[in-house]
């Protein structure tokens, strides 16, 4: 039995469609310009070394809908023909299941949206320490309080993230930590893999978002901050011009409870914005892994993924 695991023209033969109604997804009606409009095509693939006889698989690729984010259209489209079915897992995050019953030695699948992102209106008051350490919070935010083996940190990075918080109230820790993280740690793709635990990146001094995300979780939940990972997408440019495709990753951030939730791109140390797409949110990568599965055949040769983002207005 193998398993699909992936950080990233079709035939349309089997698709779901999830987000607003139709006529809604269609609207011409331009965004504010505090608000881009994204079309994000997500394209994997995998190839067998034979027929693969039985494979069941789920996607997270369907953006949210929240008060910074409104998907207007998402498509989830399946190659060769399969069973699909959509529905909310317990951390929020819509997920497409499919599985195929039939022989195939490639599997394909392409998501594709359009959003509209923008910053997350009006933030709470900040909360003080004292409150966070209160019972209600605790008990409330547990999950997101506690670390994982993908986001434990040891005793002596916790002390140095102490040093650097200093007296900041728990909002501006929280960026004292997503800055303290981007500063000590390079960014070089394909040093770490979805297996590689915060510790091992911290450690070697490089990673990729993945790991950047990892390490800022585990520092802020150490200093009793309740923090959960974001799996989504990001346009590369600040600058973007409308109706060009760029190449572009799935990506990953932050987000912390302070009064309010929130986000920060430690791996680009900048505010969630017009160009973040949001997935879905969890502990850590292993609960919004944008394609997981396990299929009976041969073995995979191999995936390819490629991940298409355009400004649209």
């Amino acid at each position: 039995m193998g398993q699909h695991q992936s950080q990233g023209p079709v035939v349309r033969a089997s698709s779901v469609q999830t987000g607003q109604q139709a006529a809604q997804s269609q609207s011409q009606v331009a965004p504010t310009p505090d608000r881009w409009r994204l079309q994000v095509v997500h394209r994997t693939r995998f190839r067998y070394g034979g027929p693969v006889r039985t494979s069941y698989n789920e996607a997270r690729m369907t953006p949210e809908n929240t008060t910074r984010q409104t998907t207007l259209r998402s498509r989830v489209e399946i190659e060769p023909a399969a069973t699909v079915h959509a529905y909310r897992d317990y951390w929020g995050s819509t997920v497409t299941a499919f599985d195929l019953h039939g022989p195939h030695t490639e599997l394909a699948v392409v998501a594709t949206s359009v959003v509209e992102a923008g910053l997350e209106p009006d933030p709470a008051p900040v909360v003080d320490w004292a409150q966070l350490a209160t019972a209600d919070v605790v008990d409330r935010f547990g999950e997101m309080l506690r670390p994982t083996p993908l986001t434990a940190m040891d005793a002596p990075v916790v002390r140095a993230v102490r040093d650097v918080v200093g007296d900041a109230d728990p909002r501006e820790a929280g960026h004292r930590v997503c800055r303290f993280v981007h500063d000590h740690m390079q960014y070089l793709s394909g040093s770490t893999n979805v297996k590689t635990n915060a510790m091992q990146a911290w450690t070697s001094g490089k990673g990729v978002c993945q790991d950047m995300a990892h390490v800022s979780v585990g520092l802020l939940r150490a200093l009793g901050i309740p923090a959960r990972y974001v799996s989504g997408y990001l346009h590369p440019r600040p600058d973007a011009p409308v109706g060009e495709p760029v190449k572009g990753e799935s990506h990953a951030w932050v987000e912390w409870w302070d009064g309010s939730w929130t986000g920060y791109d430690p791996t680009n140390v900048v505010e969630i914005g017009t160009r973040h797409v949001t997935l879905g949110r969890g502990r850590d990568y292993k609960d919004v892994p944008p394609l997981k599965g396990i299929f009976s055949g041969p073995r995979s040769e191999g995936h390819s993924v490629v991940v298409e983002v355009t400004r649209l207005a």
